[in-house]
């Protein structure tokens, strides 16, 4: 029995394997919040997204103040919004909103739209990251940018979930993914040169999430994005 079942067991495992899906190099954001009823779509579309590009789910502390405070919430995330809004001459934050390659903005939940601005920046990817682990922490290279971009370093929760008691959400149950934690800026790599630098890995990273984009300053287009292989 037991040899019969292996080989079985042993393609299964292989098919799973070759099935895996592959992120590519596109970063999208999704600003969200557990106090906007708004946003439970959004948050189940960017966990579909997770599996195609890269993925952050930003979560705003402006909705904490009406009945529900979102534990994952960060006034960081909200001066990013904030700066996208100006970016794009848009009256202010919102959400769920979501922004793909920091070079289009739209309803958090519109799968339709979504899908179409990953296949579009599919090929407007420029440049190359690549990370590795090294007994000194991360290894970060950027190349081929065609532009001046910060290197941005982030953090994130792999999922997270609440059972909301107040709020516009109360009494649901909500889970995210990709729970942006920390957000900073470790260098910046000018057109026609590669960027190189070795970044400490806190310990409590272990299980969250690395990710690291190339973007244009003032915030403006993403060129390209990695997520560290775990």
């Amino acid at each position: 029995m037991f040899r019969i079942m292996l080989p079985v067991a042993l393609g299964a495992c292989l098919l799973a394997t070759a099935a895996a899906p592959t992120r590519t190099p596109v970063l999208i954001e999704l600003f969200t919040s557990e106090g906007c009823s708004s946003c439970p779509p959004a948050d189940q579309l960017l966990a579909v997204l997770d599996s195609q590009a890269i993925v952050l789910g930003e979560h705003v502390d402006y909705w904490d103040h009406q009945g529900w405070r979102d534990r994952f919430s960060s006034h960081a995330n909200t001066l990013r919004q904030e700066s996208y809004a100006r970016h794009f001459g848009i009256d202010g934050p919102y959400t769920p909103q979501m922004v793909i390659d920091g070079a289009v903005e739209f309803n958090g939940s519109d799968k339709r739209r979504a899908l179409d601005e990953i296949a579009r920046e599919r090929g407007r990817v420029q440049g190359e990251i690549r990370l590795s682990r090294v007994t000194a922490g991360l290894e970060v290279s950027v190349s081929s940018v065609p532009r001046s971009a910060d290197v941005m370093l982030a953090f994130a929760q792999d999922s997270g979930a609440s059972e909301v008691a107040g709020g516009e959400n109360k009494g649901r149950s909500l889970r995210h993914v990709a729970i942006l934690r920390s957000l900073k800026k470790i260098g910046t790599v000018k057109k026609g040169t590669d960027f190189h630098q070795t970044v400490e890995l806190p310990a409590d990273t272990a299980a969250q999430r690395v990710l690291v984009f190339a973007q244009e300053q003032d915030q403006g287009r993403v060129y390209t994005a990695a997520m560290l292989e775990r």
